[in-house]
């Protein structure tokens, strides 16, 4: 089934709106690829120091996307924007291999939190159009994502800079709607 195909039988469902909540540590590149997903322009990005809210249009269906800050003190007030989430998008900086723990501890976290329960998990290891990033087969291995159960997830390597990958990434936030519907 194509994308295009996916989309109709979303939109034909009584449910046209989808709640994505928009995570990941400072500077990982979630408010680029939000800006990326709502056609904007990317040149000129400032850390979140709160939330950015976007709405981007998929042929009739709404994506409403939460792009919540990732500063560490702003991180305990994730807490507050889990209701109603359909999807949950991890953004991982994958040249920052520093931060691979710290990026992996606060995705376990989540994946715990009981309003997030089954809810289905998209991570985007951005930042693949630069020399130094880990391959995203490399960020699942270390983020022990194959051992997720109770939740469909997939990990897709993208650029949110050059929307490279985002278009797949996306697909697969339909594809697991529609496999949940």
């Amino acid at each position: 089934m194509g994308l295009l195909a996916l989309l109709r039988k979303l939109k034909s469902s009584s449910e046209k709106e989808l709640r994505i909540l928009l995570l990941g540590l400072d500077n990982a590149g979630k408010t680029t690829l939000l800006k990326k997903l709502a056609e904007e322009d990317v040149s000129h990005i400032t850390p979140t120091q709160g939330f950015n809210i976007k709405t981007v249009q998929a042929q009739g269906f709404r994506l409403n996307v939460w792009d919540i800050g990732g500063q560490r003190k702003i991180r305990p007030y994730w807490k507050n924007y889990f209701d109603n989430t359909d999807i949950l998008l991890y953004v991982i900086d994958s040249t920052d291999r520093k931060r691979f723990e710290e990026t992996g501890m606060e995705l376990n976290e989540l994946l715990e939190e009981e309003k997030l329960h089954g809810v289905p998990l998209v991570v985007f290891a951005n930042k693949q159009d630069l020399a130094t990033a880990a391959p995203a087969s490399e960020i699942a291995e270390g983020l022990q994502l194959q051992a997720i159960r109770g939740r469909q997830w997939h990990i897709q390597a993208c650029s949110a800079l050059t929307a490279e990958g985002v278009k797949d990434g996306m697909q697969h936030i339909v594809t697991m709607m529609a496999k949940k519907k």
